[in-house]
C-alpha cells in the first residue's frame, strides 16, 4: 500500500478526493454529465495527468533560454494613431 500511494501529492489528492464527490453526487442526482465530469478527474488522479500546480510545467532550462530572448528584443513596435 505505501508503494500505491508513495508519489501522491496533495493536487493528486484533491482531483481523487473532488472526482469522488461529483461522481457521488451525479449517482445520487442522476446527472449523467456531472459524472462524466466527475470520471475525467478520478482518471487524471489515477494516471497523474493534467495541468495543474507543475502537472504541465516546462523544464527550467527552456524557461531560461526563453526569457533571455525576450530580454534581448525590445524593439519597439511603430504604430499609428486613427482617430
Amino acid at each position: 500500500m505505501e508503494t500505491l500511494v508513495k508519489n501522491w501529492d496533495a493536487m493528486r489528492l484533491v482531483r481523487l478526493i473532488a472526482g469522488s464527490l461529483i461522481i457521488w453526487s451525479a449517482l445520487t442526482d442522476h446527472q449523467p454529465l456531472l459524472g462524466l465530469m466527475g470520471g475525467i478527474l478520478l482518471v487524471q488522479a489515477m494516471l497523474n495527468v493534467g495541468c495543474g500546480a507543475a502537472g504541465c510545467g516546462i523544464s527550467r532550462q527552456t524557461r531560461q533560454t526563453t526569457n533571455k530572448k525576450a530580454e534581448v528584443n525590445h524593439d519597439e513596435i511603430p504604430y499609428e494613431e486613427v482617430h
